[in-house]
């Protein structure tokens, strides 16, 4: 097994499951102080010692990981059902003696199941470190290395009092069509404002608007994630976050299968909008069906479209009578608010020319993305392998 080096003071499981936190194919970081210090955090030393046999996209059984890390069966699974239901850092599948376990993606995956909750007050000092520790990784930038061929893995819908004046929209710009296609619908605290809120950099924006939706729902809400809600539910709550400034995100896929995921995002907490806002590098972020048009006749100059534009795509340049209003098309997600925000109508949204409809299923998705999927997972792995 790779072994690695230069962390004295670390112990070998440590640096062991930091290895394996770091594989491409998890979209993982470089191993790093920051994520060793994350790891160190997220596990003890005895449970390291058996969460290093906790292997990347391989499933394993409380019994194969016992034989692994040579520790009695009752050891292992106490561990391991103490990690997957209690603190939420691995995921686990089945039941009893036919539980199987895995290690997620630190991001998306581990981030948001570990502080993924109905009550936002009911966060640990646990947490509140993991939260902490779990920023300072993220703001190093580690995720944007997996952007640099687009996979458009997200999309932003037009906000609803948008809608009525975009006759092109289609069924997969409207959030009540999106909607209609499930049966379950369960709410939860946003992850990436709670994260901020927990590290003294709150927006103060409302919280419980991260969504989900579909089959796995009631499983989610018997876990603890999710508190059960109505279609009716999440349409209001929808309705009230866009009157904060918050525009939805969703899963950019359209098959209405399985378990889907939307939330209401700000540009200075959500991390997909912080790949663009701070990172630039908007390989994740499907481009938008719809884009604002400037009537420079129209526009008074007064600043609300900038004001409320969660990605700094809309900005004022000169001075006096050289003023201007310029839009910055690559920052741009289409969410209209600048347009509900403008007091003369000098902002009208208008179809993007070749827009692409979202991918009709997940087989779909990878038709389209696979090769860019792996043309950036080869592109990380080949650029440490040379490192």
């Amino acid at each position: 097994m790779k072994r690695v080096r230069g962390y004295p003071g670390v112990s070998e499981a440590h640096l062991a499951v930091a290895l394996n936190y770091s594989n491409t194919h998890l979209l993982g970081p470089p191993v790093c102080r920051e994520l060793i210090s994350l790891v160190e955090h997220m596990y003890t030393e005895e449970e390291a010692e058996i969460v290093q046999h906790v292997k990347p996209m391989r499933v394993r059984t409380a019994v194969a990981i016992s034989g692994k890390s040579g520790r009695p069966y009752d050891e292992v699974k106490g561990v391991l059902d103490r990690l997957a239901h209690e603190r939420h850092v691995i995921l686990s599948f089945g039941k009893g003696d036919r539980e199987r376990y895995l290690i997620l993606p630190l991001v998306p995956g581990t981030f948001e199941m570990t502080l993924m909750r109905p009550d936002p007050d009911t966060v640990t000092d646990w947490n509140r470190r993991f939260a902490s520790l779990f920023e300072e990784l993220f703001s190093t930038g580690y995720i944007t290395e997996y952007m640099k061929k687009p996979t458009d893995s997200v999309r932003y819908l037009p906000v609803g009092e948008v809608i009525p004046s975009l006759p092109q929209a289609l069924p997969s710009d409207r959030l009540e069509v999106i909607l209609d296609r499930y049966d379950h619908f369960g709410i939860a605290a946003c992850q990436c404002r709670l994260l901020q809120k927990i590290n003294g950099n709150d927006c103060g924006r409302m919280l419980e608007v991260c969504t989900v939706v579909g089959e796995y729902v009631p499983t989610m809400i018997e876990r603890g994630f999710l508190k059960s809600v109505s279609k009716k539910d999440v349409l209001e709550i929808k309705a009230a976050a866009e009157k904060e400034g918050l525009v939805t995100w969703m899963v950019n896929e359209e098959s209405g299968k399985y378990t889907s995921a939307l939330c209401s995002c700000c540009g200075c907490c959500c991390g997909a909008l912080r790949t663009v806002t701070e990172f630039n590098a908007p390989g994740l972020i499907a481009p938008p069906h719809f884009m604002p048009r400037i009537d420079e006749e129209e526009c008074t100059l007064c600043e609300s479209c900038a004001q409320v534009c969660p990605m700094g795509a809309l900005i004022f340049t000169g001075e006096g009578d050289e003023s201007r209003l310029v839009h910055k098309t690559e920052r741009c997600i289409g969410c209209g608010l600048c347009a509900v925000a403008c007091p003369t109508d000098a902002l009208q949204m208008r179809e993007v020319p070749d827009y692409r409809k979202p991918p009709s299923g997940w087989g779909s998705y990878f038709a389209r993305y696979f090769p860019a999927v792996i043309g950036n997972w080869y592109g990380v792995w080949s650029s440490r392998r040379r490192g």
